[in-house]
């Protein structure tokens, strides 16, 4: 997500970029790492570590979303996350996090949410060509960041002729709560629903992610969003007409020697210290990605169901970290985020990730998976 970043006292801290940013290894222990041969030049050939990776995958990217080459014409030449939803229209809205105008990170006109579309919602041909608020990309709620607070997406997502959005709210990794919001103009004005405190569920329901399944659920996964914490991965459901209800959301949980829904929610996973995640519904199956922590890297599951487990699925590395200079292949310099682009397959995922590793290097990318494995149909 969207980090302290520089020249800017107080939330942003004095940091300088994407290596020393809390929850991420030193740009010192990088460099010893590579010289041990720790971190990829070439992708996963590289030896990066691996949990589970089937030797197959292969990532390769596509182009670079966001710029000031791209986006610097709607006032959003830095930004980053760009998690992607296809709105009733057809379009695709690519949900930011801080934006800056100006000469890099930390500049003038900061904004959080912001939204950026592609009217061809194709993977192959996206190319973001509009903003909400048109030339201007608007910030999508009010957010003064007052105390240095913002407003950071986790998910935005698309029922019907509704989309609905996901923030967390408060200064980085001290989250006050989180809210959710939706819009029925396909992504141009957003109404709030309702929230949740911070601490709840122990601080495990902050970061969350939204399967829309064809049963008339909303599967939904969540973490504590602070990279330096060790958090479980909880699972909800809530009916698709009631996710702004916060009594609907029913968890599963282990209790008495079995899962069920209405247990008191338990992880579903090995608990660890999480990135960014997100979860989809897709072609029969469900697909988990997020921001591995330790070791370094974006990676994958693919599931048969919402309920399937996590603890023995095998665990696909998608992205693996490298020094700038040396990106080729699905090796990418300080990387984060790994959102599902809607349109693709589970053995050709189309992912958005994020970098950031100095004022002038934040930026969204497209980046092409192939090879993962998951159960057939």
């Amino acid at each position: 997500m969207s980090e302290q970043h520089a020249s800017q006292p107080g939330r942003y801290g004095a940091r300088t970029g994407g290596f020393g940013r809390p929850g991420f290894p030193s740009r010192r222990s990088l460099l010893r790492s590579a010289a041990a041969g720790g971190i990829a030049a070439g992708g996963l050939a590289g030896g990066a570590s691996r949990v589970g990776a089937a030797p197959r995958v292969t990532g390769t990217k596509v182009r670079d979303l966001t710029g000031p080459a791209l986006t610097g014409q709607f006032a959003a030449p830095w930004t980053d996350l760009g998690i992607p939803a296809r709105c009733p229209d057809g379009s695709l809205l690519f949900l930011c996090g801080d934006t800056f105008d100006g000469g890099g990170v930390g500049g003038p006109d900061w904004r959080s949410p912001v939204g950026l579309r592609s009217s061809n919602a194709a993977p192959g041909s996206l190319l973001i060509d509009g903003a909400v608020g048109g030339s201007h990309a608007v910030g999508l709620v009010p957010e003064g960041h007052t105390g240095g607070t913002t407003a950071l997406p986790s998910d935005v997502f698309t029922v019907g002729p509704t989309m609905y959005m996901h923030l967390m709210r408060g200064v980085i990794h001290r989250t006050d709560h989180t809210d959710f919001w939706r819009s029925d103009d396909n992504g141009e004005t957003w109404r709030y629903l309702c929230q949740w405190p911070g601490g709840l569920y122990g601080g495990q329901f902050q970061q969350k992610t939204y399967a829309v399944a064809d049963d008339g659920y909303l599967y939904v996964l969540s973490t504590a969003f602070d990279r330096n914490v060790t958090s479980g991965l909880l699972l909800h459901r809530v009916r698709q007409d009631s996710p702004g209800n916060p009594a609907a959301y029913e968890p599963w949980g282990y209790a008495g020697g079995a899962w069920a829904w209405g247990n008191p929610p338990t992880t579903v996973t090995s608990p660890r210290r999480w990135g960014e995640i997100c979860f989809r519904a897709m072609g029969g199956r469900y697909v988990l990605t997020w921001l591995g922590m330790s070791p370094l890297g974006i990676r994958a599951q693919i599931v048969a169901s919402p309920t399937s487990n996590l603890f023995t699925a095998v665990e696909q590395t998608m992205i693996v970290p490298t020094l700038p200079g040396l990106e080729t292949g699905n090796a990418v310099a300080s990387p984060y985020g790994g959102f599902i682009v809607p349109g693709s397959e589970p053995g050709d995922l189309h992912i958005t990730v994020s970098q950031w590793y100095d004022a002038q290097n934040y930026r969204v990318m497209q980046y092409r998976v192939n090879g993962l494995v998951g159960p057939a149909l």
